[in-house]
């Protein structure tokens, strides 16, 4: 999946261009720059690849999901309906704005369950972020039709699926706001850094604003610059826009390396009649980043997972038992454990986790093992990945 594993002189030029300037910061140094605005071609080149109208950089894709929450007013004790499988990311962007994250069943697409979210909406609803995990989708017509109905915000936090689309369009530029992250292991990196991309011009001023202290951004003095309202710093520095200009710009060369390594791998694993895939809803297309599939039970799932990793098959990641990603492990949340008292409403919002149970996620993720797309294994490398797997996998199915 990342794209350092073909790092090259495109990425070194753009680099040596900010360090010729010595301008570090994507703000203000206008007369040391010598025309270099990595951070603006980013923005602009994210813009286009994206097909939506305005991009604010940020420091990370966790800051993305923050600022784009904040950019639509959520905050003290409002509901953000989230997803049971992600990263843990995503429910501390929402707690960092003293918002109240409520975790809700997936489907048989990895994402949110349309039907789970419909049912945890309440008067303290705010948002709904649906988490495009492992280069794939929810299905975006039925999350946007409750949204609409609902009157609340729709947030696509598709960090790892950056090069996806539903209907012709890429994924995280059909809810109200999109996130991405370009950390070391994203498709595209920056080293560390995520945007925030919308269509609505006021949600991008306030993105604008809001991870820069509140600046304006108006006039050449940035010293000059009112704040109209509170803000943070979540910038995003020259050399990290540097890294991802070069990056962006082989986006499609990194999805077509994603998708022929893809193939090979789903057409072995097909030969398996166990084996079924995460479904893609009508008119979604995969980013290729992953290759999901199921495998009939967890305990079939658990064996395959070990049996992977004695075949020296690494990068496939059995989430059930994963530490970081499903919420059956996230203890610390769960027991609230902090450095500093959590706000009393999210600490009440967040009592239903004592005692809740998420049997449909089980369903899925105990059954679901999900494999990194690399960019730099050869055909042949590929091929005998494959194999390896199928072997694998069908020495467990029959023992059992």
């Amino acid at each position: 999946m990342p794209g350092f594993e073909l790092f090259g002189s495109a990425e070194r030029k753009e680099i040596h261009d900010v360090l010729d300037t010595g301008v570090l910061m994507r703000y203000g140094f206008d007369g040391m720059r010598k025309g270099h605005w990595k951070a603006k071609e980013l923005e602009s080149e994210l813009s286009s690849a994206l097909q939506s109208d305005y991009v604010q950089l940020v420091s990370s894709g966790t800051a993305a999901v923050s600022v784009a929450l904040a950019t639509a007013g959520v905050g003290a004790g409002d509901e953000v309906i989230m997803p049971t499988f992600t990263f843990v990311a995503s429910f501390e962007a929402i707690m960092m704005l003293g918002a109240i994250p409520v975790l809700v069943d997936i489907d048989d697409t990895l994402a949110l369950s349309p039907k789970a979210v419909e049912k945890a909406i309440t008067e303290k609803t705010k948002a709904i972020m649906v988490v495009q995990m492992c280069g794939s989708m929810g299905d975006m017509e039925a999350l946007k039709d409750i949204s609409k109905r609902h009157n609340l915000v729709l947030v696509e936090d598709a960090c790892q699926a950056i090069g996806g689309t539903y209907k012709g369009k890429p994924l995280g530029s059909i809810g109200d706001l999109g996130c991405f992250s370009f950390d070391f292991v994203k498709t595209i990196t920056c080293g560390e850094g995520g945007a925030v991309i919308t269509n609505d011009k006021a949600y991008y001023t306030h993105a604008d604003h809001y991870s820069d202290h509140g600046h304006d951004h108006i006039g050449a003095d940035r010293g000059a610059e009112t704040h109209p309202f509170l803000g943070y710093n979540f910038r995003i520095s020259e050399l990290h826009a540097a890294v991802g200009l070069a990056q962006v710009k082989r986006l499609p060369e990194f999805l077509s390396i994603q998708k022929t390594n893809y193939d090979i791998l789903r057409a072995a694993l097909s030969e398996i009649p166990e084996v079924t895939f995460r479904a893609v809803p009508n008119g979604g297309v995969e980013s290729y980043a992953f290759l999901s599939f199921f495998l009939p039970n967890l305990e079939l799932a658990r064996k395959a997972s070990s049996a992977l990793k004695e075949a020296g098959v690494d990068g496939c990641f059995h989430y059930y038992d994963n530490n970081w990603h499903y919420v059956r492990k996230w203890d610390h949340l769960k027991e609230l454990k902090s450095l500093f008292p959590i706000a009393a409403e999210v600490k009440a919002g967040l009592e239903y986790l004592k005692t809740k149970t998420f049997a449909k996620s089980d369903h899925y993720i105990g059954r679901n093992i999900s494999c990194l797309i690399k960019l730099s294994w050869t055909e042949a490398e590929v091929k005998e990945r494959a194999e390896a797997m199928v072997k694998a996998i069908k020495d467990i199915l029959i023992v059992a």
